[in-house]
């Protein structure tokens, strides 16, 4: 659990960067797509820190194998508004990287990728891709708040030593 809490904030970290840095000199699509990617995969690691912790408190015998079933799951198991949003937030952003998009305003201050989904159009830009990056970061903590000591107590149990 530890484990994929710090791939979580690693892959956070990465988001960070390209959101901070890289989009502030390169200013594509591509830098918009990867940062989705990284905030995406930072959501599975998060998922399945939350499927192991049902299964050492909640009784929760296995877990499923695609992140869809996993988000379904997890959304089922905590009924706090936070995982909720969350979760929800995790699936759009998996609709929006899967979606064909255009490109909008490349190399500007307002680049953008356009894709439609569900009939209507969702726009991602520097403003909106930072506060879905704030909004994770916040997710971030509170999972890490909720199932910390639980984690650092199963590490040390399970290696004999301190965290």
């Amino acid at each position: 659990m530890i484990e994929l809490l710090d791939d979580a904030g690693e892959e956070l970290k990465r988001a960070e960067h390209l959101i901070y840095v890289s989009l502030k000199y390169t200013r594509t699509a591509d830098v918009l797509l990867n940062t989705l990617s990284r905030m995406i995969d930072a959501y599975e690691f998060l998922l399945d820190a939350l499927l192991m912790y049902a299964k050492d408190t909640k009784g929760l015998q296995e877990s499923p194998t695609t992140p869809l079933e996993k988000g379904s799951l997890v959304k089922k198991l905590y009924p706090q508004q936070e995982i909720q949003d969350n979760v929800d937030l995790f699936f759009l952003m998996r609709k929006i990287y899967r979606a064909p998009y255009e490109k909008e305003q490349e190399y500007r201050r307002h680049v953008a990728i356009i894709t439609s989904l569900d009939g209507r159009d969702e726009i991602v830009n520097i403003d909106i891709i930072t506060q879905y990056y704030e909004f994770q970061r916040a997710f971030f903590k509170f999972v890490v708040d909720m199932i910390g000591d639980h984690a650092k107590k199963k590490h040390e149990d399970e290696n004999g030593w301190e965290y």
